[in-house]
C-alpha cells in the first residue's frame, strides 16, 4: 500500500520565522513572497486587518498556480486598542516594551489556506494573550541588545530570550505567537483531505 502524496504546498511568505514553523508538520513545501500593500484600510480593525492580509497574501500566489494549496498569514499586536507592528528600529522597540510592561498585550495571527484548484477559502484569526511582567529600562535595553528584535511585531521573539519578559501566555496555540497557528492550520489542512502524518 502505497502512502498518500501531500499536495503541492506554497507558503505565502519569506518570513524565517513561519518557514521553520511550517517544517514541523511537512518538509514538503514551496516559499513565495505574495506582492500585498499591507497598509490598513481606513477605520479597520486588527482583526479584519489580519483575516483580510492573511487571504490577499495567499490569493497572490494562488493567482500564478492551477493546482495546490497555499498558506497566507499575518499579524499584529494590539495594546490598549492600538495596532502595534514592527519597530524597525531600537530606539521604536524600547518604546514599545516600556509601554509593555506590567501589561498584557494581545496578539492576532491570520491564517488563511486557500485551494488553487476549487477556489476554496478557510480563513481564521487566532488570539494569544502574552503578560508582560514589570521591565526596567536597563533590562529592555539590554534585552533589545542582545536579541535585536526589530523585524518582530511587539519588539520580542518569544522562541528566544523574550520569554525572559513575560509573566504569562496564554492561548491555544503558542505556534500562533511566532507567526503561524499549527494546530488550527493541520486542521486546515485536513478539511482539504490532507493528513501529514499519512503523507
Amino acid at each position: 500500500m502505497t502512502e498518500p502524496t501531500l499536495p503541492a504546498l506554497y507558503l505565502a511568505s519569506t518570513s524565517t520565522y513561519r518557514r521553520q514553523l511550517l517544517s514541523k508538520l511537512t518538509a514538503q513545501f514551496h516559499t513565495a513572497k505574495p506582492d500585498v500593500d499591507e497598509t490598513p484600510l481606513a477605520n479597520e480593525s486588527a482583526e479584519q486587518l489580519v483575516r483580510r492580509l492573511a487571504i490577499a497574501k495567499a490569493q497572490a500566489v494562488v493567482a500564478g498556480l492551477n493546482t495546490g494549496l497555499v498558506i497566507g498569514s499575518d499579524q499584529v499586536a494590539v495594546f490598549n486598542n492600538d495596532i502595534i507592528g514592527k519597530p524597525h528600529t531600537a530606539k521604536n522597540a524600547l518604546a514599545q516594551l516600556r509601554r509593555f510592561s506590567g501589561n498584557c498585550v494581545t496578539f492576532l495571527t491570520g491564517l488563511a489556506l486557500v485551494n488553487a484548484q476549487s477556489g476554496n477559502v478557510q480563513v481564521i484569526v487566532e488570539p494569544f494573550n502574552v503578560s508582560f511582567r514589570t521591565l526596567t529600562d536597563a533590562e529592555i535595553i539590554a534585552y533589545i541588545d542582545k536579541e535585536q528584535p526589530l523585524d518582530c511585531a511587539g519588539s520580542f521573539k518569544s522562541e528566544g530570550l523574550g520569554i525572559s519578559l513575560f509573566s504569562k501566555l496564554s492561548g491555544d496555540d503558542p505556534n500562533s505567537l511566532i507567526g503561524l497557528p499549527l494546530i488550527r492550520l493541520n486542521q486546515m489542512l485536513l478539511n482539504e483531505g490532507v493528513n501529514v502524518l499519512l503523507s
